[in-house]
């Protein structure tokens, strides 16, 4: 049983070489030797008598070095398709070198995060695919017949194509999100002005938002349309204050600008000096003035409710009305009394002054 091929080679009879040459051919390989020594079995020999094993080792070979090629050629390429951020140029941030370090961290952690996502998600895909094939090589080298795999591996892909194709939807979706950077955990987004709140955690299948109420909503990426982010880059505070109709608009203006500019003087998050846009709408109890902030992301609210206590402290000050719903009505006697005595009266049924 374990006698060497040397016996062949020599042209010695023996029985090993008759069967070496039965199963192996006359000219048998290295490998069908070693097989039919160690296993002394005819019909693993014979399978070993089909299959070049050099050409399995070099198919191998091949697959392990496209994979690691492939690897480093989609990382490359993520790092560039998701590159830094783009950053209006008229954002003029007004913080200490230390704050811009720290923005900057954040930036490049949140760019390294989507670049190891997306590279995870596609080196994943294209090693499935690479050893896919390698398996299909070594098989026909095995002798085994590819057609019939071939044509189920297309039936079972039909059906899943038909089956899956909202998850394969929702993952297209993900990965459209990452690549364009079109919101990241921590960013405070509003999903087609239905649903909106903090993103706490995104994946290629679904996106996790916390609301304000503490309501946690699962979306899949699939289903998102339209998506409104309120925290990239820069954020803006929006106020509109309402003063009575007796004010002086240049005196309410004033103080507005005057408490923004206090504020903002202390205040690191508002980027931008406050502007006062003027009369926004004329109501029917008073008159809105608008205020305008740029501040960091996601800090307007808290600024915007810090700015509204300031003006409310300085229009006491000043003894500037912040109007509330008023209703005059007019009282016309129908006793033949004469026309002078009609006078407006009061929602308290009092005569009123003005």
């Amino acid at each position: 049983m374990l006698h060497s091929a040397a016996s062949i080679g020599s042209g010695a009879p023996s029985a090993l070489g008759e069967r070496l040459a039965e199963v192996c051919g006359t000219n048998p390989s290295w490998f069908c030797q070693q097989v039919t020594s160690w296993t002394d079995n005819d019909a693993v020999t014979r399978v070993a008598a089909a299959v070049d094993l050099f050409s399995v080792l070099l198919i191998f070979l091949a697959a392990v070095i496209a994979n690691r090629v492939l690897r480093r050629l989609i990382r490359r390429g993520v790092r560039r398709v998701a590159g830094q951020p783009d950053r209006p140029r008229f954002w003029r941030r007004r913080r200490t070198a230390s704050e811009t370090g720290q923005e900057q961290r954040l930036q490049g952690v949140r760019q390294l995060q989507r670049v190891e996502a997306l590279s995870t998600v596609l080196q994943s895909f294209g090693t499935a695919v690479i050893f896919t094939v390698g398996t299909f090589l070594v098989l026909d080298e095995f002798g085994v017949n590819l057609a019939p795999l071939l044509a189920g591996a297309g039936v079972l892909g039909i059906a899943l194509g038909f089956g899956a194709q909202a998850l394969v939807r929702d993952f297209l979706a993900g990965i459209f999100i990452i690549t364009e950077d079109q919101f990241g955990v921590g960013d405070i987004i509003t999903i087609d002005q239905e649903v909106g709140g903090t993103v706490e955690a995104m994946s290629l299948r679904t996106t996790r938002l916390r609301a304000v109420d503490g309501t946690v909503w699962h979306i899949p990426n699939g289903e998102i349309r339209r998506v409104g982010n309120q925290s990239q880059h820069w954020s803006r505070a929006l106020l509109d204050i309402k003063v009575a109709y007796d004010t002086p608009i240049d005196q309410a203006e004033a103080v507005i600008k005057q408490v923004a500019d206090g504020y903002a003087a202390v205040e690191d998050d508002i980027l931008d000096e406050p502007t006062v846009w003027g009369v926004e709408a004329l109501e029917a109890s008073g008159i809105v003035i608008r205020l305008v902030l740029k501040t960091t992301p996601s800090e307007q609210w808290r600024i915007s409710r810090e700015l509204r206590r300031r003006i409310k402290d300085a229009f006491d000050v000043e003894g500037i009305e912040i109007p509330f719903p008023q209703q005059t009505t007019w009282v016309r006697y129908e006793d033949g009394s004469p026309s002078d005595r009609e006078q407006p009266v009061g929602v308290d049924g009092r005569p009123s002054t003005g």
